[in-house]
C-alpha cells in the first residue's frame, strides 16, 4: 500500500439527497421536513429557461426562510456551458446569507471546470467577507466527465461529494436507452437459453467510487427515474452501496425512505461488524494476526471493512 494514505471523506449522513425544483416554492416547507440527509434545490434541469431568474431569487428567500434543521443545504447551478451559471453563483453567495453549505456543479467534464467555479466562489467570498466557506460537489454525466474522473476529484479543497447522473451520462455515451438507472432490457447475458440482467452502470460507478475514495470525495449513486418501481431502487441502491457508495438521490419524496434505508447499516450488520472487532483484538492478545469467525477467515483487512461498517453507524444514529 502506497504511504501517502487516502484522505478521510468528510463525517455528514449523504444517505438520501432530495431534489426540488427552485420554481416550486410549495415544496420548499415539505423538503425542509422530510428525512432527506442532503437537500438539493434546483436550478438546471427541473427548470425553465423563462423560470431561471425566478427560480433564483425563491430559493435565495427560502434559505433564510425555512428551518433546515441541521441537513446539508444545496443548491444545484446551471452547467457551465449557460449563460445562467454565474449569476447563480454570484447571486447565491451575495444574497442567501451562511444557511447554505454546499454548490452542486452538473456536467462537470475536466478539473478546469471546478477552477472556474472555485475562483468566482474565493472572490466573493474575499469581497463579501463570508466566514463559512462554500462546499462543491459535482455531477459525472458526460463521456468527458468519466474519462477526467480522477483529475476532477482531485481538483479543489472544496469538492465534498461526487454523484453519477445516468441521463446526461447515457445520452453523452451514446447508450441506446431512455432508462435513468436500473437495469436496461437489452443488456443481458444469455446461459442455457435464460436471460441474465447485468448492471450498465456498475463500471461508472466504480470508477467513480475508486476515485472519489483516493481524495476523499463521497461518493453518491444518482436519480433513479421510475419512482413507481420501489424494487428497481432498492436494487439499484444495494449494488450502489455494496460498491462503496454512500447514498442516492429522490426525486420523489416516497424514495427518501427507500435511501434511507438501503444506506443505513442494519442492526445486524452492526452487531456482526462488532463481533468481528472483538474476535480481532482477541487474536491480537493471543498474539495472532487472524482468527476465525463463524467459520470464515478474519485477518487485518476485516477490521478496516468492520471499522466501516461501525463508523458509519455511528455517525448516522448520532
Amino acid at each position: 500500500m502506497s504511504f501517502r494514505l487516502q484522505p478521510t471523506p468528510p463525517a455528514r449522513p449523504n444517505r438520501c439527497q432530495l431534489f426540488g425544483p427552485g420554481s416550486n416554492t410549495k415544496l420548499f416547507a415539505k423538503m425542509a421536513s422530510s428525512d432527506a440527509d442532503v437537500i438539493n434545490m434546483d436550478l438546471e434541469d427541473s427548470v425553465a429557461p423563462s423560470d431561471k431568474d425566478t427560480a433564483r431569487a425563491n430559493i435565495i428567500q427560502a434559505i433564510s426562510e425555512h428551518d433546515w434543521g441541521n441537513k446539508t443545504l444545496s443548491v444545484r447551478i446551471n452547467g457551465l456551458d449557460t449563460p445562467y451559471w454565474y449569476r447563480d453563483v454570484v447571486d447565491l453567495l451575495e444574497q442567501a446569507g451562511e444557511r447554505l453549505d454546499q454548490i452542486m456543479i452538473p456536467k462537470v467534464g475536466c478539473a478546469a471546470d471546478i477552477y472556474a467555479v472555485d475562483a468566482l466562489v474565493t472572490a466573493i467570498e474575499t469581497a463579501k467577507g463570508r466566514t463559512k466557506k462554500i462546499n462543491f460537489e459535482v455531477i459525472i454525466e458526460s463521456a468527458a466527465g468519466i474519462a477526467h474522473v480522477e483529475e476532477i476529484a482531485a481538483s479543489s479543497p472544496r469538492l465534498v461529494a461526487m454523484s453519477l447522473g445516468a441521463a446526461d451520462f447515457a445520452a453523452s455515451m451514446g447508450m441506446q436507452t431512455t432508462g435513468i438507472g436500473g437495469t436496461q432490457e437489452n443488456y443481458y447475458m444469455l446461459r442455457d437459453g435464460a436471460k441474465h440482467w447485468s448492471d450498465p452502470w456498475h463500471w461508472a460507478q466504480a470508477a467513480i467510487v475508486a476515485a472519489c475514495r483516493t481524495h476523499g470525495v463521497l461518493p453518491v449513486d444518482g436519480p433513479f427515474g421510475d419512482f413507481s418501481d420501489d424494487d428497481g431502487f432498492r436494487a439499484q441502491a444495494l449494488r450502489s452501496a455494496t460498491l462503496g457508495m454512500v447514498g442516492k438521490w429522490a426525486i420523489h419524496p416516497k424514495q427518501i425512505a427507500l435511501a434511507n434505508e438501503v444506506f443505513t447499516p442494519s442492526e445486524e450488520a452492526v452487531a456482526e461488524a462488532r463481533e468481528i472487532l472483538a474476535a480481532m483484538e482477541q487474536a491480537k492478545a493471543n498474539g495472532e494476526g487472524a482468527t476465525v469467525y463463524k467459520g470464515r477467515l478474519v485477518d487485518i483487512a476485516s477490521i478496516k471493512q468492520a471499522e466501516v461498517v461501525v463508523k458509519q453507524y455511528e455517525m448516522i444514529t448520532g
